[in-house]
């Protein structure tokens, strides 16, 4: 029996992503085949294709693809947690972007049948990174107000709709044409092109925001510190100031990685803590099965809806990277399988 899935050959632009086809996997022992129904596109993954992620990868050609929901289609020896059929969403890093995927079982956390495959991956990335940030490294409370950065991406659209569910009032920093959907979830938007977000937050707090959550890194983290309050916390996630077309100044790239130690000795009793989904969850293997459960329950509960940018087919993978490297959609865009 013969699957696709795309393959990044060499590092470079959009167009390096080609499908192949070749004999379904087999999975080894502890292994549970699932067959893919849907397959989240992340930055991450436009990291991977242009040579620019800062994990390791496996050696080309390779699978990029860090989320996906589907079916139990075959067991390996030694499995025991899934029956054929069953419906589970799980973190990849790599090996995604595929009609099949051989995952260890561990890795695997079930789901009702009846939830959408598209709104399900959307937990396993974004929104497990959404929540882990909120609760688990900057303990949010009711009332607390917040500021947010990227706030129309997958995770920025997550973190606004899992802050409602806390009570948060928040800011999130968007292009202007995005202000409409981010108003609509629910939080205050701020054109960071044509405003001083820092001004703004300000302006309107008096003495800053209890919590901030940046992608972007570099100098940002700085402008970001300057809207906490006392006992505020800053989480930087991404690496948006060091990554990208442009290759970055050396500054940039010492205070990315600096900053966030440094800021901590600060006055006013700040924090700065750095967050990486696959890190803490390898730590914290019961964070990931918790929060991922718990999520998976607000779903079904109609308690979230993940905003869903564009669903397209696996041959679409390189029209989904360009999407996201021109930042020309809301939420997250997933890549339909096995339909």
């Amino acid at each position: 029996m013969q699957h696709r899935r795309v393959i990044i050959v060499h590092p470079g632009g959009p167009e390096i992503l080609k499908v192949i086809e070749e004999p379904i996997p087999e999975p080894k022992h502890h292994e549970v085949r699932v067959k893919v129904l849907a397959a989240g596109v992340a930055r991450a993954d436009i990291l991977m294709r242009s040579g620019q992620y800062p994990g390791a990868v496996p050696g080309y050609p390779y699978t990029p693809g860090y989320d996906i929901a589907g079916v139990v289609d075959d067991l390996g020896e030694g499995t025991s947690k899934f029956p054929k059929g069953m419906s589970v969403v799980a973190l990849t890093e790599v090996g995604g972007y595929a009609e099949f995927v051989c995952l260890p079982e561990d890795d695997l956390v079930p789901v009702p049948n009846d939830l959408d495959p598209a709104e399900v991956v959307s937990l396993a990335l974004n929104h497990l990174t959404a929540y882990q940030m909120l609760y688990r490294f900057a303990n949010v409370q009711p009332g607390e107000l917040v500021l947010l950065h990227a706030a129309a991406s997958g995770v920025g659209t997550a973190q606004i709709l899992l802050g409602k569910l806390a009570g948060l009032t928040m800011f999130g920093t968007v292009s202007k044409r995005k202000h409409d959907i981010v108003k609509e979830l629910g939080a205050t938007p701020i054109d960071y092109q044509r405003e001083d977000f820092v001004e703004c937050v300000l302006d309107s707090t008096k003495d800053g925001v209890d919590a901030v959550f940046d992608p972007v890194g570099g100098s940002h983290l700085w402008r970001s510190f300057r809207t906490l309050r006392k006992k505020g916390r800053l989480v930087a996630y991404g690496e948006m100031a060091i990554t990208g077309a442009q290759k970055p100044k050396r500054s940039e790239n010492l205070l990315h990685h600096y900053l966030p130690r440094l800021l901590n000795y600060f006055p006013g009793r700040r924090t700065v803590k750095w967050y990486e989904v696959f890190d803490e969850n390898r730590a914290h293997s019961d964070w990931y099965h918790h929060d991922l459960a718990t999520l998976i329950a607000l779903l079904q509960e109609s308690k979230i809806k993940p905003v869903i940018a564009e669903r397209l087919p696996l041959e679409e993978a390189s029209r989904a990277h360009e999407l996201i490297e021109a930042s020309a959609v809301s939420g997250k865009i997933v890549l339909i399988l096995n339909q």
